[in-house]
């Protein structure tokens, strides 16, 4: 492996740390808010009260938000391919309008919503890995390559 190679796996690494951590806080995401209607008078006895907090998801959602952003667009810069970001789209319209839902007090509509939208995003990282990967196996850099 030549350093310009070197230099240019850097960034594909970052990217698919990126990813991974966006999976996974999605698909957890997705579990905390569908759980959340069963476990919520729980959270505070166990010290985890502040997971029940309409802050910490507002927060959550926009992390989520932006890392899904950045890695799923580096990743179509990458690949080229729309399937990670068809899916990321509405995961993530999903997700803002779960937590403006529960400003209007319909927990039901607001665990739905961001439930979807979470297993939609984490599915849109998934998929990104995964075309990632095998869009690099067997790969030739040259002219053509559309990414750095």
């Amino acid at each position: 492996m030549t350093d310009s190679s070197a230099d240019s796996e850097t960034p594909r690494r970052w990217w698919h740390a990126a990813d991974r951590l966006g999976a996974t806080a999605s698909f957890l995401c997705a579990i905390h808010c569908a759980a959340l209607p069963f476990v919520i008078a729980l959270l505070p006895v166990i010290g985890l009260g502040f997971l029940a907090d309409h802050r910490f998801e507002e927060v959550f959602v926009a992390f989520a938000c932006m890392l899904a952003t950045a890695a799923l667009v580096s990743g179509f810069r990458r690949h080229r391919r729309r399937l990670p970001l068809v899916l990321a789209l509405p995961g993530l319209v999903l997700l803002v309008l779960g937590v403006t839902f529960l400003h209007n007090g319909s927990l039901l509509t607001h665990s739905i919503l961001v439930t979807c939208g979470g297993l939609f995003v984490a599915s849109a990282h998934f998929v990104n890995l995964r075309v990632d990967r095998s869009g690099h196996a067997g790969h030739i850099h040259g002219p053509s390559c559309a990414h750095p």
